[in-house]
């Protein structure tokens, strides 16, 4: 191949970064005054990219749920951004999942996360599937609902067509978004997104992106998630353990990279697991055409 030809194609592939995507970004409950701050930190930051929505994760502990409703409030209340709850069917009836999504509702939220949660050890109530909570949450307002995917198996699922069989029930039942677990072998989203169409789920499959900073932490996450870390992946990160800026430009490289495959393939939405932290993700964005908006009305 010509140099000429590659100067042509690099041209090409930085063409590509012409903003026409949209963002969403997730966000954890803070544990400690020192973790808020970094958390409005962040929002502050990002808010300007007029995500999408932003979500909050939801624990399964009364105080993690109650931080979870108090920072959707806030956000919503502060900045105007439409802020989408994590909501799971694990340690909590019915009845008081129908409470706490008629509040939601009466205070502005119309777009929540549903799942059935991570069951704890010991577990011995009914199963209360996301299926379940989707149509929970139709019975009790219009929302508009988003559920997990996992394009290479969720941990527990018998088998991949069980998996989607699973996802199609979530999505017979009224969601209209699919938010997929973070991956690194974009082959993997595209054949799944694939799979979804052949079984007849027509919902919008956001794929999940998660810039890595901690190579270590990431291989205890996806022993957790059922996340495959490709040997590539691990060749980027060796000899970097004590280099966190290096790690930085890794990271950004190959969100970016990932994202601009995805998006001549069709996709247009990315949901981006900040782990509450604005740098990183903003860098990226700003690099892939996200620009602040030009309105300060629309950054309240």
């Amino acid at each position: 191949m010509s140099y000429a030809r590659e100067i042509n194609e690099l041209n090409n592939s930085l063409a590509d970064l012409n903003g026409g995507i949209n963002v969403s970004f997730e966000f954890f409950p803070p544990k400690n005054e020192q973790m808020e701050h970094m958390l409005w930190e962040s929002i502050d930051r990002l808010k300007v990219l007029q995500p999408k929505f932003v979500s909050v994760t939801y624990g399964a502990n009364s105080g993690e749920r109650e931080r979870t409703h108090s920072i959707v409030k806030s956000i919503k209340q502060n900045t105007g951004l439409d802020a989408a709850p994590h909501l799971t069917g694990i340690d909590a009836s019915p009845e008081e999942l129908k409470a706490i999504a008629r509040d939601y509702w009466d205070n502005g939220i119309r777009r929540i996360v549903a799942l059935r949660g991570d069951e704890p050890p010991g577990y011995a109530k009914k199963p209360f599937y996301a299926a379940d909570l989707v149509a929970l949450l139709r019975s009790v307002a219009d929302f508009d609902i988003a559920v997990a995917a996992y394009p290479e198996v969720h941990p527990e699922a018998k088998s991949a067509q069980s998996d989607l069989i699973n996802l199609k029930r979530k999505v017979d039942a009224g969601a209209g978004h699919v938010i997929t677990q973070f991956f690194f072998d974009v082959e993997s989203y595209l054949r799944f997104r694939d799979r979804c169409v052949m079984v007849g789920i027509d919902a919008e499959i956001i794929p999940g992106i998660l810039p890595v900073t901690n190579f270590k932490q990431l291989g205890r996450m996806a022993q957790v998630t059922n996340v495959k870390i490709p040997n590539w992946l691990a060749r980027m990160y060796d000899g970097l353990d004590n280099d966190p800026a290096t790690r930085n430009l890794v990271a950004a490289s190959i969100a970016i990279d990932m994202v601009k495959i995805l998006s001549r393939e069709g996709v247009k939405d990315f949901h981006f697991y900040t782990l509450n932290r604005s740098e990183l993700t903003y860098a990226i964005c700003h690099t892939l055409g996200v620009r602040p908006s030009e309105n300060p009305a629309d950054c309240k």
